[in-house]
C-alpha cells in the first residue's frame, strides 16, 4: 500500500476510534469518520468493508505472525510452551500500539455488535492457531483443545495488562499460563460432606 493510503488508513482508524468513545459505536456513521481523518466515504469503503472492520484491521498480519511464530517455536517444547512462546512474540505488536489497543477494547466491551465481530475472528485465529500445532505434529485432538485453552489464556493475560500496565504483557503471559498449568496439576480439595 503507497504511504499516501497506510497514512489515511491510520487516520481513519484514529478518527473511528475518537468517534466512537464520543458518541458511541451505532450513533457514529462512516462518513463522520471520514469527514474527520480528513478523507471523502469512498476512501473510507477503500480500506474497510463496513463500519466494524475499522476495529479490527491487521487480521491477516496476526494469522501470519501466530503461525510463524508456532512453527518457529524451539523443538522440545509442549504445546502450551509453543503458545506461550508465540503469544509473547505476537503480543509485542500489541503492546506497542497500546495508546489505540486500549480503547479499543473499551469500545468493544461496550458494543455488542463489536463484541460479536469480536468473537468471531478469535475463533478464526483460534483455529489458526490449532493448525499451526498440527503442523508441529500435535494430534488433532489435542491442537484444537491446546488452542482454544491456549487462546483463553492470552485473553486472560491481555485483560490482566489492560488493567495493570505497570506490568508488560510478557508477565501477564507468563502468569496466565503458569495459573493454567496450576489448574491442570491441582488436585481440587475434597468437600467436607463427601463420603469416604
Amino acid at each position: 500500500m503507497p504511504r499516501s493510503g497506510m497514512e489515511a488508513r491510520r487516520r481513519l482508524q484514529q478518527a473511528a476510534l475518537e468517534l466512537f468513545r464520543e458518541r458511541g459505536f451505532d450513533q457514529t456513521t462512516t462518513a463522520e469518520i471520514a469527514a474527520r481523518a480528513g478523507v471523502n466515504e469512498r476512501t473510507y469503503f477503500r480500506h474497510f468493508a463496513d463500519k466494524r472492520e475499522v476495529l479490527f484491521d491487521g487480521e491477516d498480519d496476526l494469522r501470519a505472525s501466530l503461525t510463524r511464530a508456532v512453527a518457529e517455536a524451539p523443538d522440545g517444547l509442549q504445546p502450551f510452551e509453543v503458545l506461550l512462546h508465540a503469544f509473547q512474540e505476537t503480543g509485542r505488536a500489541l503492546e506497542a500500539n497500546r495508546p489505540f489497543a486500549e480503547p479499543r477494547f473499551e469500545v468493544i466491551a461496550a458494543t455488542p455488535a463489536l463484541r460479536e465481530r469480536e468473537l468471531a475472528k478469535h475463533a478464526s485465529l483460534t483455529d489458526v492457531v490449532a493448525e499451526a500445532l498440527r503442523r508441529r505434529d500435535v494430534p488433532d485432538r489435542l491442537a484444537g483443545l491446546a488452542a482454544r485453552t491456549g487462546w483463553a489464556t492470552y485473553r486472560q493475560a491481555v485483560q490482566a495488562w489492560t488493567e495493570d500496565p505497570e506490568q508488560g504483557l510478557d508477565a501477564h503471559l507468563s502468569q496466565a499460563f503458569d495459573d493454567l498449568r496450576g489448574l491442570s496439576t491441582t488436585t481440587p480439595p475434597m468437600t467436607a460432606d463427601r463420603e469416604t
